[in-house]
């Protein structure tokens, strides 16, 4: 089984998932001096989002991350065991 990703990265790939969104909009929003919090370098890493062609250079969820937030979500679903 997967483990469970944190709760940063599951807000990170919820927000990635609610609209279209842009590398630099991203970047914005996300990018962190924090060692400690680098959820943009991480999802990468970790294959949950990739960027997209085009002159905006979209930002879109993996397969694998539709899989890994949609686990996240039900796990922390209320009734959920």
């Amino acid at each position: 089984m997967e483990p469970q990703p944190s709760l940063i990265m599951i807000q990170f790939l919820e927000w990635v998932a609610a609209r279209p969104r842009r590398r630099a909009d991203v970047l914005d929003a996300w990018q962190s001096s924090c060692p400690r919090f680098p959820v943009w370098e991480d999802a990468r890493a970790e294959g949950l989002i990739r960027q997209c062609g085009g002159g905006e250079n979209r930002v879109e969820l993996t397969a694998h991350g539709r899989r890994a937030l949609a686990r996240a979500l039900a796990d922390t679903a209320p009734g959920a065991p």
